[in-house]
């Protein structure tokens, strides 16, 4: 998918943009860190640069001419930093501040899709005056509860025990004042990777998730080593496809571009189900897009410098 003729140089002096300051802070530090050494690897005059430490107006100061976007959660995939990058005219990788800002908002993001005929879980908002008992009858149990616009199951609770939404509640409520409460979906967990524009825009081998742990959690997602990944997923094909095609389309009616990652569940019927996306996904030697990078024959420099290719402004 990268042009084989493509000269490192052609890219000028590259910003790998991460760290930040949201609470996904460390796995952007691992995720950039990861970028960075790949980008170099392949002769690209790549720099790291934290915007917890530096003001992104010094980008154009310092002469960067193409930003590598890899900060994750707020101030990073939420729409402000690539409307910064606009404002300086700089090229970015992946979204744009529209599809940004709504990828980051996981209720805006379910009435989008919802509203275009995409399957989603049930769901409910939210706040300190529901009646906890009556959606706990209403979506069944176990359900999950998450905050609206955090990464990485930041403030994610599974409930499981009639009378505790109200507690897993104020979990998510400390994270973000936009609480959702998520029916649970139990026939498998299931994510599908995005690179490219135009004729290159294609899905990546889909990937299975099976978490030792009740749920894919941030310690399940980041740091364990008994979380299991299949990819080919076990699927059939026809299966395998229909999920492609579902997260494409996913993809494109939030005016998602470049890359990212479409999280999907199914049910027991074999339906699937949209969860969420990412527009800027993890990059880390647990990560899911790497792993289905893999499966297609694009190692992890290449990867990333077929991202890197995909940069623009506007």
């Amino acid at each position: 998918m990268t042009r084989p003729d493509i000269d490192p140089r052609s890219f000028g002096k590259v910003a790998v943009l991460f760290g930040g300051t949201s609470a996904e802070r460390e796995i952007s530090l691992k995720s950039g860190n990861a970028v960075l050494t790949a980008l170099k690897s392949r002769g690209v005059d790549a720099h790291a640069f934290d915007p917890a430490e530096r003001p992104l107006a010094s980008l154009k100061a310092e002469g960067f001419a193409r930003v590598f976007l890899i900060l994750h959660g707020r101030g990073g995939e939420d729409g402000t930093a690539q409307g910064a990058l606009e404002l300086l005219g700089i090229p970015y990788t992946g979204s744009g501040v529209m599809a940004s800002a709504v990828g980051m908002d996981k209720w805006r993001t379910k009435l989008l899709w919802r509203g275009a005929g995409l399957p989603v879980p049930d769901y409910v908002l939210l706040d300190a005056n529901s009646d906890f008992a009556a959606v706990e009858s209403e979506l069944g149990l176990p359900l999950f509860v998450k905050p609206a616009n955090e990464g990485s199951s930041v403030g994610i609770s599974k409930v499981k025990t009639p009378g505790t939404l109200a507690e897993a509640y104020r979990e998510a409520a400390r994270h973000d004042s936009l609480v959702l409460a998520e029916r649970f979906v139990g026939g498998g967990e299931f994510t599908v990777a995005i690179l490219g524009e135009g004729d290159d825009f294609r899905a990546l081998p889909v990937v299975k998730i099976e978490p030792a742990t009740d749920f894919y959690d941030y310690e399940a997602k980041y740091f364990r080593d008994d979380t299991r990944y299949l990819c080919p997923s076990g699927l059939p094909a026809d299966k395998e496809a229909e999920m492609q095609a579902l997260a494409r389309r996913a993809f494109m009616v939030l005016g998602c571009r470049g890359w990212g990652r479409v999280d999907v569940l199914m049910d027991g019927d074999g339906s699937p189900y949209l969860l969420e996306i990412n527009t800027a996904p993890g990059m880390t030697d647990h990560s899911l897009v790497p792993m289905a990078a893999r499966a297609a024959g694009i190692d992890f420099p290449g990867l990333c410098v077929k991202v890197l290719e995909l940069a623009h402004v506007g």
